[in-house]
């Protein structure tokens, strides 16, 4: 018995995965070349006030690439951002302010600021390279969902190795079959809770793509839940309306 337990021991340990084989199959999950939607973004504040947003989103490989444009409200018509992401860590991203007819870079020393006054801050809205994180995982058999506990996650632990980014750690609940994320928690500098974040799909073409992020900032009791509709995938868009000067012109609107 003892000698069959040994066997099963070592077999656990030869096959079990790593946080960064984990974080490699997520990375690796078919995604559509290019997707364009429509969203609607419902700020709430601690006193229970609220702002929505409307916007319509353009992105290209894995949203490295990304323009959005916001509609609503009033004031924040025309206002834009552009995204692109580069191989050596030096990002680019610009927003349009019509009102002031001029464009503000984000550097990356910004990158920890609210983006539109929302919980996700401009790190947040870039993708998570792999060489940039360090991976562990934290448990191989864990309930996705309090209220389901059929589905089982991993739990992903991601520390970031850029010192400049606002959290010390990621926690995310990675779903055992698809290697989706269905859920996360992300700690401050301190190590102490700063935001929870959950996420819903739509299959589209046997593509999972985002239709519903909820993000709670848990220190300054502030939400954002983001809806996405409208969704198209592979609409071949070109590398070269990715620039300024396109984010400068309102797109139509279906």
């Amino acid at each position: 018995m003892r000698i069959s337990l040994y066997i099963l021991s070592c077999f656990n340990l030869i096959f079990s995965m790593s946080g960064l084989e984990l974080a490699q199959k997520m990375k690796d999950i078919p995604k559509p070349i290019d997707n364009q939607s429509n969203s609607s973004m419902l700020l709430t504040n601690k006193k229970g006030k609220e702002k929505n947003l409307k916007l319509i989103s353009k992105s290209k490989d894995d949203s490295k690439k990304q323009m959005i444009w916001f509609l609503e409200p009033k004031d924040d018509y025309g206002i834009s951002f552009l995204k692109i992401e580069k191989d050596d860590g030096d990002d680019f991203m610009n927003m349009w302010l019509p009102a002031f007819k001029k464009f503000r870079r984000i550097s990356s020393q910004k990158k920890t600021d609210s983006f539109m006054g929302s919980d996700l801050s401009f790190e947040d809205m870039t993708s998570r390279d792999i060489d940039d994180y360090k991976y562990k995982i934290i448990s191989e058999d864990t309930p996705c969902f309090e209220e389901d506990k059929s589905q089982r996650c991993f739990i992903l632990e991601s520390i970031p190795n850029d010192k400049k980014s606002e959290y010390s750690k990621h926690l995310s609940w990675v779903d055992k079959e698809n290697y989706i994320w269905h859920k996360e928690e992300s700690y401050d500098k301190s190590g102490n809770l700063l935001k929870n974040k959950r996420i819903k799909y739509s299959v589209i073409d046997n593509f999972y793509i985002m239709n519903e992020l909820q993000v709670e900032n848990v220190q300054k009791k502030h939400s954002t839940l983001l809806e996405v509709s409208n969704i198209k995938i592979n609409l071949n868009f070109s590398d070269d309306i990715f620039h300024t000067k396109t984010i400068k012109r309102m797109p139509l609107v279906d």
